[in-house]
C-alpha cells in the first residue's frame, strides 16, 4: 500500500474517532463510544504493523520511510514540513502506542460504562494518541513539539476528567502547570540548537552534530541538549519535576495505564534516543542526565515502599522505571533504553489495569490495607498481576528481567558509566522488588480485610482480555534482547534482535564500539542484581503474609523517618513554601503596588485630564449664533494686533 496513505490513515484514525464522539459527547453512548475510539486505535495499529512489515522487507542501511504532506513554515532559514518519519525507532514507539492503546481502550468500554461523560471520556483518548504519533512520528523538533503539548493538554483532560472533585481538578492543574515548566526549558533547547546548527530537523541535527565530544557547560551542543533534557524531566517525571505524575492518579485507571505507563511519560526518554548523536556530543549532558536517572529511580522507590493507595505504589514505581531509562540514556545504552521503554509499557499497563479490576471488584476502594486474599475472588486478574509483578522485580525469563539486566551492564561497563550508577540501580531494583511483593501480598495474598458490605469479583470478559494478551506480553516481551552469554546456551536463538534492530540508528560512546564484558562478569552481574532481587521480595513476603505485625514495629522503629518517607518526604510542602507561595504573595504584591496603585491611577489621572479638557472645549460649542461671532471677531482682532505689531 501506499506510504503517504498508510501514514495518513494511521495518523487520521484516532483524530476523525474525537471528532464523531466529540462533536455527539451527550448522544453517544458508552458501548457505541467506545467501540468507535476502539476500532480508531485498532486501524492506527493496522497500518502501524503494515509499516513496520515495509519497513523490516528494507535492507538495514535504507529503513526508512519519510512522508511530507506539505510544506508548513518557511520563514527565512526556518523551513519546517508537515513531515513524517517512520524507522527502527518510531517503529516501536508506534507499535507500542497503538498496540497497548488499542487493549487500554478495549478495557475502557467496561470500565467507564457507568460514567455519564464517557463519550467525552473516548474523544479525550483518541485525542492524546493522535497527539502521540505526532509526537514520535514528526521529523522536526517543531513537529514533535506540538505533539509534546497536545499530550501535555491531553493529560490535563484526563487527570482531571472528574472536574466537578476539586481535588482531582487541581491535579488536573498541577501536571498541567508542572509540565509547562519543562516545556519552557525545552523551547530554549530549540532556539539554542537552531541558532547554532540552522535546523531543527533531527535527522540533520544528528548528522550535524560534533563529531568531538564538548567540554564546556555553555557549548551549543551541551547547552541545547541541557534544555532539551529539563523538557524532558518535566514530561517523563524526573527530579525536580515528577511532582505532578503521582497525583494523575486521580483520572480513571485506563488513562493512568495510557498516559503513565505506555506513551506520554516515555516522550522524554524517545527524544533523549532520537537525539543520540546530539546528546553523545554532550558528555557533561549525558552525565546528568545519568545521575539524575539513577537517584530518581531510587528516590521514588523509597517512597513507594510506604504507600498504601494502590495506584500511588504503581505511580512512584513508575517514576522510578523512568529513572532507569534515563540510567541507561546517561550512559549511552540508547538501545536499553528503548527496550526497557517497552518492557515496561507491557508490565505497567498490566499492573495499571490490573489495578482498575481490583478497584472495580472493591467498589472504588484503593486503599490495600482494606484488601487482601483477592486471590480466591479474582483468579484471571491475579495471575495477570502475577506475571506482571515477576516481570517488574526481573526475574528470569520475563521480560523486565532482560531490559534491567541490560540497563544494570552498561551503567557498569559504559565508558560513560560508573560502579556507583550501577549500585544506585541494584539498590532501586532491590525496592522494587520489596515494594511490588509487598503490593501483592496487601491486595492478594494473605489474610482478607475486606469491608463485610464489600463483595469482590472477577471483571468482565472485556477488562480481562486487555489482562491476559498484556500478560502474555510480560512474559515474552523481553525474548528479543536475550544477551549473548544467555542466547549462548539456548541452541537457536539469536542474540539481542532489538539491539540489531536499533543499531544503524545509535551513536555509542567513543571506545564503546567493541567493548563487551567477558562472560563470567556478566553472569555475576546478573546473578547479583536477581539474587538480591529475589531475598528482598522473599523478605517482603515474610513482613506482609507470614508476619504481618513486623512492618508495624519497624515503621515504628523507624519513627520520624518513616514519617517523613510517607509523606513522600514534604517535597510538595517544600515546593508550595519555598516557590509557588513566595510567587503567589510576589504577585499580589506586584498587582497592588504596580498595577492598582501605578498603572491603574495613571490611567485614572490621565482620563481624568482629557475628560475635563474635553468638557472645557465642549463649553466653546454653545449652538449661540451671537456667542460664534464674537468668537469670530475677536480672533480676528488678535491676528490683526499680531500682524501690526510685527
Amino acid at each position: 500500500m501506499n506510504h503517504s496513505l498508510l501514514m495518513a490513515i494511521l495518523l487520521l484514525s484516532p483524530f476523525v474517532g474525537f471528532l464523531i464522539n466529540g462533536l455527539r459527547w451527550r448522544k453517544n453512548g458508552p458501548n457505541l463510544a467506545g467501540g468507535i475510539a476502539t476500532v480508531a486505535i485498532f486501524i492506527s495499529f493496522i497500518c502501524s504493523v503494515l509499516l513496520f512489515v515495509d519497513l523490516v522487507s528494507m535492507p538495514q542501511e535504507a529503513r526508512r520511510i519519510a512522508v511530507t504532506f506539505f510544506e508548513w513554515i518557511a520563514v527565512d532559514r526556518l523551513k519546517i514540513g508537515a513531515g513524517f518519519v517512520v524507522d527502527p525507532i518510531s517503529a516501536i514507539m508506534i507499535l507500542v502506542i497503538t498496540g497497548v492503546g488499542t487493549l487500554i481502550h478495549l478495557f475502557s468500554v467496561s470500565y467507564m460504562h457507568h460514567d455519564k461523560g464517557v463519550a467525552k471520556y473516548f474523544a479525550y483518548l483518541n485525542l492524546f494518541v493522535f497527539n502521540m504519533l505526532i509526537l514520535v512520528l514528526g521529523d522536526s523538533l517543531v513537529t514533535m513539539f506540538v505533539g509534546w503539548e497536545g499530550v501535555g493538554l491531553c493529560s490535563y483532560l484526563l487527570i482531571g476528567f472528574w472536574f466537578t472533585d476539586r481535588e482531582k481538578a487541581a491535579a488536573g492543574m498541577k501536571a498541567f502547570i508542572t509540565n509547562r515548566i519543562g516545556d519552557a526549558a525545552f523551547l530554549l533547547g530549540m532556539f539554542v540548537l537552531f541558532m547554532t546548527f540552522g535546523t531543527l530537523n533531527l535527522h540533520e541535527l544528528n548528522e550535524l552534530a560534533p563529531t568531538v565530544a564538548e567540554g564546556s557547560w555553555l557549548g551549543a551542543a551541551t547547552l541545547g541538549t541541557l534544555l532539551l533534557f529539563i523538557g524532558a524531566t518535566g514530561k517523563s517525571a524526573q527530579i525536580p519535576l515528577y511532582v505532578w505524575l503521582p497525583d494523575a492518579m486521580a483520572g480513571p485507571t485506563p488513562v493512568s495505564a495510557l498516559i503513565h505507563a505506555a506513551t506520554m511519560v516515555t516522550a522524554g526518554v524517545y527524544m533523549i534516543v532520537r537525539l543520540n548523536a546530539m546528546f553523545i556530543a554532550a558528555p557533561n549532558t549525558m552525565m546528568v542526565i545519568a545521575v539524575i536517572g539513577a537517584a530518581t529511580a531510587v528516590f521514588a522507590a523509597t517512597i513507594g515502599m510506604t504507600q498504601w493507595d494502590i495506584k500511588k505504589v504503581l505511580a512512584y514505581s513508575t517514576v522510578s522505571q523512568l529513572g532507569y531509562m534515563f540510567l541507561a540514556a546517561g550512559v549511552g545504552a540508547f538501545g536499553a533504553a528503548m527496550f526497557h521503554l517497552m518492557t515496561h509499557a507491557f508490565f505497567k499497563a498490566l499492573m495499571f489495569l490490573g489495578s482498575g479490576s481490583v478497584i472495580h471488584a472493591m467498589h472504588e476502594e484503593q486503599d490495600i490495607r482494606k484488601m487482601g486474599a483477592l486471590k480466591k475472588y479474582m483468579p484471571i486478574t491475579h495471575f495477570t498481576f502475577f506475571l506482571g509483578w515477576l516481570a517488574i522485580i526481573g526475574m528470569p525469563p520475563f521480560a523486565g528481567f532482560f531490559s534491567k539486566d541490560l540497563i544494570l551492564e552498561k551503567a557498569f561497563a559504559s565508558p560513560l558509566g560508573h560502579p556507583l550508577l550501577w549500585a544506585a540501580g541494584v539498590l532501586g531494583a532491590v525496592m522494587t522488588a520489596f515494594y511490588m511483593t509487598r503490593l501483592m501480598a496487601l491486595t492478594f495474598w494473605g489474610k482478607s480485610r475486606v469491608p463485610k458490605e464489600v463483595h469482590p469479583h472477577e471483571s468482565p470478559w472485556l477488562m480481562t482480555i486487555p489482562l491476559i494478551v498484556l500478560g502474555f506480553l510480560s512474559v515474552v516481551g523481553g525474548w528479543i534482547g536475550i544477551p549473548h552469554v544467555i542466547s549462548a546456551i539456548l541452541p537457536g536463538h539469536p542474540a539481542n534482535i532489538l539491539g540489531d534492530w536499533l543499531a544503524p540508528m545509535l551513536k555509542v560512546p567513543l571506545s564503546d564500539a567493541h567493548h563487551h564484558l567477558d562472560a563470567a562478569t556478566e553472569w555475576t552481574l546478573m546473578g547479583i542484581s536477581v539474587v538480591l532481587a529475589a531475598i528482598s521480595a522473599a523478605v517482603a513476603y515474610q513482613f506482609y503474609v507470614r508476619s504481618p505485625e513486623t512492618p508495624d514495629k519497624i515503621a515504628k522503629a523507624l519513627g520520624p523517618v518513616y514519617q517523613l518517607v510517607s509523606k513522600k518526604y514534604l517535597i510538595d510542602e517544600l515546593y508550595f513554601g519555598a516557590v509557588i507561595n513566595p510567587l503567589i504573595r510576589l504577585s499580589k504584591n506586584l498587582w497592588h503596588h504596580v498595577d492598582v496603585n501605578f498603572i491603574d491611577k495613571i490611567t485614572y489621572v490621565l482620563g481624568d485630564l482629557v475628560r475635563g479638557g474635553g468638557s472645557l472645549v465642549r463649553t466653546l460649542q454653545t449652538g449661540n449664533m451671537q456667542l460664534y461671532a464674537m468668537y469670530v471677531g475677536l480672533g480676528l482682532v488678535a491676528i490683526l494686533s499680531f500682524v501690526l505689531m510685527r
